[in-house]
């Protein structure tokens, strides 16, 4: 989003892995962003973008709440990799893996498995089941899925992620993991009943 404003909205309704917040937004301050967003009780974990380096600019970014932070200009794998860090704390301190039933994501390979077999997805479906995994047992909407496998410039189907979700329940259709999906509302990644 462009402005700090639509940040703070889109933060009210949406729910996300990370959020990744630049200091200086028009409008509104990304970090008075980030109070609103801690004042709403809201944990996820927020990477701060910050032009200066300085000791007081840090300072302020954890102060205002932040989990991390990271100086203008960066390396995009260093960024990649901090996100990762903070999905990963925020999954469970230490944590090497997540489970669903049967269904294993570990963090360091970002492989799946059922059972003792690897799943073999494409990207896309990659991308969609990693996004359920960090939030089984939630509902994620279509549109939080969308953007998790979609560029801000594509223009996928209206029903795109519905054909990726098929394709996923067919990947899963042995496991002790399902999607369930609630109409209007989004998804569900969960164990199924009688299965822990």
């Amino acid at each position: 989003v462009g402005d700090g404003e639509r940040a703070d909205t889109v933060l009210k309704t949406e729910r996300y892995d990370a959020v990744l917040l630049d200091m200086r937004l028009p409008g509104i301050s990304g970090k008075e962003v980030l109070a609103r967003l801690r004042r709403r009780n809201d944990n996820v974990p927020v990477l701060m973008l910050t032009a200066h380096g300085s000791v007081d600019d840090k300072v302020d970014c954890f102060g205002a709440g932040a989990d991390d932070y990271v100086v203008k200009p960066f390396e995009s794998r260093e960024l990649v990799a901090r996100i990762r860090a903070l999905i990963r704390r925020q999954a469970g301190v230490g944590a090497t893996q997540l489970a669903c039933g049967d269904l294993v994501y570990a963090f360091g390979t970002r492989e799946f498995r059922c059972g003792d077999a690897p799943l073999a997805l494409r990207r896309r479906e990659h991308a969609i089941l990693e996004t359920l995994m960090l939030q089984q047992n939630k509902t994620v909407s279509k549109a939080r899925l969308m953007d998790s496998v979609f560029a801000l410039d594509d223009e996928p189907s209206a029903d795109a992620i519905d054909i990726y979700i098929h394709r996923l329940r067919k990947h899963l259709a042995a496991s002790t993991a399902e999607i369930i999906t609630l109409r209007g509302l989004g998804y569900i990644l969960r164990a199924k009943s009688g299965t822990a």
